[in-house]
């Protein structure tokens, strides 16, 4: 019985050790400021998943310190800055189109455009075939 309530115990004390406290803000249009903000950026140790959706220990201090430069009075740009300079393009979902993202603006297109390009020679191979078997076929009909 007591190895229980000690089990109980250290489970519910667990439990508050991942309890975060409330981010408060002094207005709505604030808080909604900071939803689209976090819902713009993705988390850095995530697989796709942004800020906001995210319970990855740094997602947490990452919202902490938004909400800090927030309530500062910095700009989602200067924000945004910040979170560049620290983890890179690659937690904005929407990069800026420069040298070093160029694959990854025009990857889907050229991606497109060699797909169709396959299944067009594909399409010409087939069509051509499909033409040879019906002429050997009208050839041995009228033999």
């Amino acid at each position: 019985m007591k190895t229980l309530c000690l089990m109980v115990l250290t489970l519910l004390l667990s439990l508050t050790a991942y309890a975060q406290e409330p981010l408060v803000f002094p207005n709505q249009q604030m808080q909604d400021r900071f939803d689209a903000l976090t819902f713009e950026l993705r988390c850095a140790v995530c697989q796709n998943q942004s800020l906001a959706d995210s319970d990855a220990p740094l997602a947490h201090d990452l919202r902490r310190e938004i909400h800090d430069m927030m309530i500062a009075g910095q700009s989602n740009e200067q924000i945004k800055k910040f979170m560049v300079d620290r983890y890179g393009d690659f937690v904005l979902y929407r990069p800026p189109v420069q040298a070093n993202t160029w694959l990854l603006w025009l990857g889907p297109l050229i991606l497109l455009i060699i797909g169709g390009l396959v299944l067009r020679s594909s399409i010409k191979k087939r069509t051509a075939l499909l033409h040879d078997n019906n002429s050997s076929e009208d050839t041995r009909k009228t033999e």
